[in-house]
């Protein structure tokens, strides 16, 4: 699925120690059309989407900066697929 346009995985190693959001599942639909942007949090209570500017410029800066901290996503497949020929 990875190699698939439109979908990037990015592994955040265990070497990274604590980053910000891990805990919490977020997904963030993009388009063409920034307005129409959604984050998707899956939380104990419940499903939350959010769509407001300013909670999408927090939810835009986290994925940064875990972007930041991720391996590339080639990187990322390798460990993926050194994983699942281990199972």
């Amino acid at each position: 699925m990875s190699e698939r346009d439109g979908i990037t995985v990015a592994v955040i190693p265990f070497s990274a120690g604590a980053f910000p959001g891990s805990g919490q599942i977020v997904s963030y639909a993009n388009g063409a059309v920034c307005q129409l942007d959604t984050v998707h949090l899956d939380q104990s209570h419940g499903v939350t989407f959010l769509d407001a500017e300013a909670q999408l410029a927090k939810y835009r800066d986290l994925l940064g900066r875990l972007e930041a901290i991720a391996l590339k996503p080639e990187a990322s497949r390798d460990v993926i697929r050194a994983i699942a020929r281990d199972l």
